[in-house]
């Protein structure tokens, strides 16, 4: 399914529907800042639904419009069959303890002056879960089941563990009251490949044992590929294709889509791109622009000459440049292009001629 409207919403054990969700920001002298445009999807028990897209597209916003922090500004959110949007805030802040959220920096999201131990058995005492044994029993049966040894957490600071065991002090916590739907907004987006597996293969194991339903963001398909079971890419705060995460990957139908996919190898054909002379609708307009030529500048290895402006392993040459004709671009290419186009002073926009990775 590609585009908006509810067409692609299901019936059956629903645990989230989300219908027609915006959420606006105020910036002062009457701007609006329209961060989700009106989406709508749909979250069945025991699944785990990916939500991708690249920086700035709503994904984040849309975890906390769930979780309603801050609430949406119109559109209707049902979790297990409750209006969340209807809801007093004493009945919003019960029913988030059955709504957990994993956020992107875990060292900031635990406070720093508490133990590790401390921070994952607060919930519990904050709604007085059984007994002062009981609420001790479960945090060690928690951390353990997470791979953090309860002794140590006892003693320790969250600025004493790594950020691949801070996640997990994370999932702890969110895991300790119980819950039915847990938002993971990036938990791996700042972890190294191998501390990222880790953790996806962790939230598999328990989502299997605990029996969770989950929301995971992401930048990459890649990353949520294996982990969901349906995959929904957003763009510019809408949804431009939902479908399960093998159909997606293997018949991807938006050029956006197909952005967002890291390809294993690169490009082995030179790579053309085109925009207009103002770099800020560079990303933006991409897809949308009509054929034509412009005059650019093509990108040396970091080996060229040290007169030109360098950035990483590339190095722009401005000293000839050539006309192109407009081409689809590919996700390398549009990278390489972005990371250098901050680096301009004038509105000539410079891009590669083949891909960077």
């Amino acid at each position: 399914m590609a585009g908006t409207g509810k067409a692609h919403l299901r019936d059956g054990d629903k645990v989230l529907s989300i219908e027609d969700l915006v959420v606006e920001f105020k910036v002062g002298r009457g701007n609006t800042v329209k961060a989700v445009s009106g989406i709508s999807f749909d979250v069945l028990r025991g699944e785990t639904l990916g939500i991708v897209g690249e920086s700035g597209c709503g994904k984040s916003t849309t975890g906390r419009a769930i979780m309603q922090i801050p609430p949406p500004t119109s559109g209707s959110i049902v979790f297990e069959g409750a209006e969340l949007t209807e809801m007093s805030s004493n009945a919003v802040r019960e029913a988030r303890t059955r709504v957990q959220m994993i956020f992107q920096d875990p060292v900031s999201s635990l406070n720093p002056r508490r133990s590790v131990r401390d921070s994952v058995l607060e919930p519990l005492e904050i709604w007085k879960r059984g007994t002062k044994e009981e609420r001790e029993k479960l945090v060690d049966e928690i951390l353990e089941s997470v791979g953090i040894d309860p002794a140590r957490a006892a003693e320790s600071k969250p600025h004493q563990f790594s950020g691949g065991q801070c996640q997990r002090i994370s999932v702890a916590r969110a895991l300790v009251l119980d819950p039915t739907l847990i938002i993971c907004d990036e938990p791996v987006s700042a972890l190294d490949v191998s501390v990222q597996a880790q953790v996806l293969n962790l939230l598999e194991d328990l989502k299997e044992k605990f029996g969770l339903t989950l929301v995971f963001i992401a930048h990459d398909l890649a990353v949520v590929k294996n982990i969901s079971d349906r995959v929904a890419v957003m763009y510019l705060g809408k949804l431009c294709e939902v479908a399960s995460s093998d159909d997606l990957y293997a018949r991807r139908t938006r050029t956006r889509t197909c952005c967002s996919i890291r390809f294993p190898k690169p490009t082995p054909k030179p790579i053309t791109l085109w925009a207009r002379s103002s770099a800020s609708h560079l990303r933006r307009c991409l897809p949308r622009q009509a054929a034509g030529s412009i005059r650019v500048a093509r990108m040396r290895p970091a080996s060229a000459p040290a007169k030109n402006r360098s950035y990483g392993q590339w190095a722009m040459d401005t000293s000839s440049p050539v006309t192109i004709q407009s081409k689809l671009p590919s996700r390398s290419a549009e990278t390489a292009v972005g990371t250098c186009v901050p680096l301009l002073s004038s509105r000539r926009v410079y891009v590669c001629s083949s891909a960077p990775r």
